[in-house]
């Protein structure tokens, strides 16, 4: 395999709660996104070009289709017990997926991404899909709750929201072999065109039962990567150890693999407890780093190169087939400028450095978790909504019965022409009726006097806008105001308390109120580490729009994940702030 850029990448953020346990493998996997996204963008502009052609719109469409179905299938194999399940589990960093002695039944279950951890049933049946929780899993896939697939399903999906599988990386967990139930090995067996590559699992205490050679032998046919794990390596000494391994390639070479398969020697139950208990010594001792670091290198050179140079060749042959048409001389300068860019991403994507990289995260590095405010995404829009909508609530009530109330709200020119309109949303009209008059009569009169000068004075814009209510006399401004300060000085105060040495969870802020909160931080950890979190946010937001864009090209819409279908509207909230809280159009600036 080739090797890559051996330069650790920094922990990425998660949002609104997600778990971000692949930070590295996220940071690295970036790069091939971001080369699909900028193929994706000179396919949309080919298609613009002509949106009369319909050939040539049929076939962006189908490289757009093929950018967005982008999955990787790493399926485990392996007889029941073996500890397939406890390995997805260690390298998801949690206990996902139910583990035990007892064989599954003949379910395929994938784990893919998800805005929130549920599983998705498909059944053999019917079309529609049953979503249940996780916990609830082993009802349906455990021999025990579904003997010989009683309940008839298909295949189990569970959603989770971890990077890697962000990434288009699918990983099937397969019914194991060898069990006392024969289908599932033929449901194991079926999905082998389907897989993309292999991880064979066998154990230290019986290697390589004789389901599991004949499953290598059909996955040689498949020409496809294979890694060799032998489990439990906790089970064993030393010496026992070497022999099993040399008894595992003894047996591999017999197979006669056009590439030697890797093995792996790892304990899968101690590298998720130690994962669990955030003890980096305890992971790397048990092995699982090194088959991480491998995978990952699989994925990003072999996996990611095969699948950019496809898509760049088969670019490249539609622009030059639409360039030498003749039809199409008036546009061969389009198409030309279309090839320039086109080469431009390849050469960019090939100087990305090939050797040294380092997957694998070492140390315990500080982990920062966004929260977004469940209505405004940022944490001050949300305390100033609520602020703004107590005092309206209270206020519109005293507009209604007391009199004094509605002089002073005459006399200030009512509320501004935002808060105006917030005002009406929670009043009724009977409210408005009730409280506007004083308001009206007295913008009357002073038109009536306005209008009536005889002292020559020269009419201006300003002389009409003031009898309005402005930002300077707005009741609810003020409130604002002063819920948006002292907003900012709490959050400002325990961010300087932030120990940036350990996990961390920090409210998400818009760009707006970011400034606000940077200013008053000054220079310092607090404020580095906030930036930071929030570029990587901005950078998650981005992306998720972009895959929503690609999909939404390619006709592929059903695949989107709920963050992906909200990126528009969380893009405009973390940019400008809830809408709730933005001044108007100033009317004066119009004139």
């Amino acid at each position: 395999m080739k090797c890559g850029n051996k330069n650790p990448a920094p922990p990425d953020s998660g949002v609104d709660g997600s778990e971000p346990d692949d930070a590295v493998i996220s940071m690295d996997l970036k790069e091939y996104e971001k080369a699909k996204f900028a193929l994706a963008e000179i396919v949309r502009a080919a298609q613009a070009v002509d949106t009369k052609d319909q050939d040539l719109l049929s076939a962006s469409r189908d490289l757009l289709m093929r950018l967005a179905d982008d999955r990787f299938n790493l399926m485990l194999v392996g007889r029941f017990s073996r500890g397939k399940s406890t390995l997805i589990n260690a390298i998801l960093g949690a206990a996902h997926l139910p583990t035990g002695i007892l064989p599954l039944t003949s379910v395929i279950t994938t784990v893919r991404y998800g805005s929130r951890t549920q599983v998705v049933l498909n059944f053999n049946d019917r079309q529609l899909r049953q979503e249940i929780p996780l916990a609830r899993l082993a009802e349906f896939v455990t021999q025990q709750s579904n003997p010989g697939n009683v309940k008839n399903v298909a295949y189990a999906e569970i959603e989770l929201p971890v990077e890697l599988l962000r990434r288009g990386v699918f990983f099937v967990d397969s019914p194991g072999l060898g069990s006392a139930i024969t289908e599932n090995t033929q449901t194991t067996e079926r999905f082998f065109p389907e897989a993309d590559a292999f991880v064979l699992i066998t154990s230290y205490d019986s290697p390589l039962s004789d389901e599991e050679n004949r499953a290598l032998y059909r996955i040689r046919e498949t020409d496809k990567t294979l890694f060799v794990i032998v489990n439990k390596q906790d089970t064993v000494g030393e010496d026992q150890r070497g022999q099993v391994l040399d008894y595992v390639k003894a047996q591999l070479e017999r197979i006669s693999f056009k590439t030697a398969p890797q093995i792996f020697s790892i304990s899968a139950r101690q590298a998720l407890e130690a994962k669990q208990l955030q003890q980096p010594d305890l992971v790397a001792r048990s092995g699982i780093l090194q088959f991480e670091e491998e995978l990952l290198r699989f994925l990003l050179d072999e996996r990611a190169e095969a699948f950019l140079s496809n898509m760049y060749e088969r670019i490249q042959d539609l622009l030059l087939e639409r360039r030498n048409l003749e039809s199409q001389v008036e546009r061969r300068p389009i198409y030309e400028s279309l090839l320039d860019r086109l080469r431009g991403v390849r050469e960019s994507e090939r100087e990305l450095p090939s050797e040294g990289r380092r997957y694998v995260e070492e140390g315990s590095s500080p982990r920062i978790t966004l929260e977004l405010e469940k209505r405004g995404g940022c944490r001050i829009c949300g305390q100033v909504l609520d602020a703004v909508f107590h005092f309206l609530s209270k206020h519109q009530y005293e507009l209604v019965i007391d009199r004094e109330t509605q002089r002073e709200h005459a006399t200030r020119g009512g509320f501004c022409s935002l808060h105006t309109w917030q005002y009406e949303n929670i009043s009724s009209p009977y409210g408005v009726c009730t409280a506007y008059p004083e308001l009206a009569h007295r913008i009357a009169v002073e038109l009536q006097q306005l209008a009536a000068r005889s002292d020559g004075s020269v009419w201006t814009t300003e002389s009409v806008a003031h009898l309005g209510g402005s930002q300077d006399t707005c009741q609810v401004c003020h409130v604002r105001v002063e819920a948006e300060r002292k907003a900012v000085h709490e959050a400002v105060a325990i961010l300087r308390r932030l120990d940036a040495s350990f996990n961390a969870r920090l409210p998400a802020f818009c760009l707006l109120h970011l400034a606000m909160i940077v200013g008053h931080l000054g220079k310092g950890r607090a404020a580095e580490t906030l930036l930071n979190a929030h570029a990587r946010f901005f950078e998650r937001m981005a992306e998720d729009a972009q895959r929503y864009a690609l999909r939404h090209d390619a006709l592929r819409r059903h695949l989107t994940s709920e963050e992906e279908r909200r990126a528009s509207q969380l893009m405009l909230l973390m940019l400008a702030g809830h809408r709730s809280l933005c001044a108007p159009w100033n009317v004066r600036s119009l004139l």
